[in-house]
C-alpha cells in the first residue's frame, strides 16, 4: 500500500508542475461530501497507525456512533467556515483521496478527462483548460481505474470492495484486528507510529 501511495503521489506531484493545478490552501470542501466510497484496503495504513497506537477500539466506536456520511477522519475548521479544514491523518489518508482533483477517467470515447473539484474549475480555468489540453496530448495524468487495479492486485477481495467511506474506515480497523489477533506484532512496537 505504501509503495501504491508514494507511487501516486509522486505523479501527481508531476501532474501539478507541469499544470499549476492546485487546492486552495485550508479547502476540505471535497471531504464534505456526503456519498464518497472507498475501499477498506486502502485504509489499512491508517487501521494499522490507529492500532499501534492503541486508538482502535475508541476509533470503532466513534465510527459506530457515527451518524452523518461525512468522512470521519475530516476535521472542519469550524461550524461557519463551510468547506474548510483538512484531513486528521493526511499522511494515512485513503487512494481516493489522493486521486480526486488530480487523477483523470476514461469517458465513453475513451478519451482521460480531469476529475477534479468544481472549485479548482472556477479558481483555476485557464489552469484546468490547459490541463486537459496538455492530457490530450499525452501529459501522463494518474487514472483512477489503474491505481484502483493496481489495488486490488494487492488484495483482490478488500480491494475490489467499494462501501461508503466511514464503512471503509470501520472495515479496516476490523482488518487489522483480526490480522494482529492471530499474527504477533514481531519487530513493531505499540506507540512509535
Amino acid at each position: 500500500m505504501e509503495q501504491l501511495f508514494r507511487d501516486l503521489d509522486s505523479e501527481i506531484g508531476v501532474f501539478q508542475v507541469k499544470t499549476g493545478l492546485s487546492c486552495a490552501p485550508g479547502c476540505g470542501k471535497c471531504c464534505t461530501h456526503n456519498q464518497i466510497d472507498a475501499s477498506p484496503l486502502e485504509f489499512l495504513p491508517w487501521a494499522f497507525h490507529l492500532y499501534l497506537n492503541g486508538e482502535c477500539e475508541a476509533m470503532l466506536e466513534q465510527l459506530s456512533d457515527k451518524s452523518d456520511k461525512t468522512c470521519h477522519i475530516y476535521r472542519p475548521i469550524g461550524l461557519l467556515e463551510e468547506g474548510k479544514g483538512s484531513c486528521s491523518s493526511y499522511i494515512h489518508r485513503g487512494l481516493i483521496c489522493r486521486l480526486f482533483g488530480y487523477g483523470a477517467n476514461t469517458d465513453k470515447y475513451g478519451q482521460l478527462r480531469l476529475a477534479t473539484c468544481s472549485l479548482i474549475k472556477a479558481d483555476q480555468p485557464l489552469a484546468f483548460i490547459n490541463a486537459q489540453k496538455m492530457i490530450d496530448a499525452n501529459l501522463p495524468v494518474p487514472v483512477f481505474t489503474h491505481y484502483y487495479m493496481r489495488l486490488s492486485q494487492i488484495d483482490y477481495q478488500m480491494g475490489s470492495t467499494i462501501v461508503p467511506i466511514n464503512t471503509a474506515l470501520k472495515m479496516a480497523i476490523e482488518a487489522v484486528f483480526r490480522y494482529y489477533t492471530y499474527h504477533p506484532l514481531g519487530d513493531v512496537v505499540k506507540g512509535v507510529a
